[in-house]
């Protein structure tokens, strides 16, 4: 099947993906305004559908890889959910402690994506711990609409305290050094961003086009942090400035890259937003951005 790109779609129908994965506007209010950009026979609805990801496709490292080891584990969140599932991906042929990272999902849950992300990083000598915000709520599943349905029904504080968790379960793991840092995408990129202001001893944080936090919590943060940004993504590229300004004036080691003429969501090669060049680049300064700060 040939990979759709952003740039086979009018980009006001791009703009209106965003808004409807981001859950600002609902299917049918999609296809009302899309349908005006709808020309050569080509529907709103099968744009849409095109639009849609599709997992197989992108996959990269297959579930039965023999060079990783891969299991979903349960954890303890006494100040949040619970019990939360995750799915841990770490290299098979090691028996040395690596360094932890945390994998962060977008607003669907620990979807197949986050799930490859994961064991591309096991396949760098990272243990790699997903866990899944919608465990609570059965867990992804395995739809994206009804994914991002459960998510709006999430106690966001409870989510977040969640993933501090999860950190903790990843530090103690006897395949980690204890040194972990999170990588996040879109909401998991402002979870990053989050857990920078509430864990001092965060490794180090990757935050792919995510939320930034308010100037007072920001000011708290000691991790360095790796900042990948997409030139079309104006909503959360709205709050750069006054992050980057908060970051410098407490001394915060950072860095941030824009990638210009992308789309949020440039690094999901599930999506027509995916854009290869930008993906391998920023991910190329992830995994030397982790490398760099975890192996100390």
């Amino acid at each position: 099947m040939e990979r759709k790109k952003a740039s086979d779609f009018p980009p006001d129908v791009m703009k209106l993906f965003d808004f409807y994965v981001h859950g600002e506007i609902n299917r049918r209010e999609f296809l009302e305004r899309a349908a005006k950009f709808a020309i050569g026979g080509i529907t709103a609805a099968a744009m849409l559908e095109s639009l849609q990801p599709n997992f197989a496709l992108a996959q990269q490292v297959t579930k039965d890889d023999p060079r990783i080891k891969a299991e979903y584990l349960e954890y303890p969140s006494p100040h949040g959910s619970g019990t939360i599932r995750g799915y841990l991906a770490r290299p098979s042929d090691t028996t040395q402690k690596l360094p932890g990272v945390l994998v962060i999902h977008e607003n669907r849950g620990l979807n197949p994506y986050i799930e490859d992300v994961a064991r591309r990083l096991a396949l760098e000598n990272f243990v790699a711990f997903a866990p899944d915000a919608l465990t609570s709520l059965g867990g992804y599943p395995g739809d994206e609409d009804k994914a991002r349905e459960l998510f709006a029904k999430l106690d966001p504080a409870k989510s977040i305290e969640d993933f501090i968790a999860g950190d903790e379960f990843l530090k103690t793991r006897p395949e980690c050094t204890g040194k972990v840092g999170a990588v996040g995408f879109c909401y998991g990129g402002g979870v990053v961003n989050t857990l920078a202001t509430r864990l001092p001893d965060l490794g180090a944080g990757v935050s792919f086009y995510g939320k930034q936090p308010k100037a007072e919590d920001a000011a708290k943060i000691k991790a360095p942090l790796l900042l990948h940004y997409a030139g079309l993504d104006e909503g959360i590229n709205a709050g750069r400035a006054a992050f980057e300004s908060t970051l410098k004036a407490h001394n915060v080691v950072y860095k941030e890259y824009m990638y210009p003429g992308v789309n949020h969501g440039f690094h999901n090669d599930t999506t027509p937003r995916y854009d290869a060049e930008a993906a391998k680049l920023a991910w190329s300064r992830t995994l030397d951005f982790l490398n760099k700060y975890l192996r100390i």
